[in-house]
């Protein structure tokens, strides 16, 4: 593969500041909105699970001195 192929591949224009904002916007174009509603309900119940995960190891371990 030469450098041209390399660097016209189209995952290197992502990996860019401006190429990630594009497809990020771009996905956001095409996902529906139920799609958002139901990826943010999933990044709450993650978000609760970690907190609660959190706070179980907290109330397990004794306090640092």
């Amino acid at each position: 593969m030469t450098d041209d192929e390399l660097y016209a591949h189209p995952g290197w224009q992502s990996c860019t500041f401006e190429g990630a904002r594009e497809e990020l916007l771009l996905l956001g174009l095409q996902t529906t909105f139920r799609e958002k509603l139901e990826w943010l309900e999933e990044a709450e119940t993650l978000s609760l699970r970690l907190r609660a995960n959190r706070e179980a190891q907290s109330s397990d371990e004794p306090p640092p001195f």
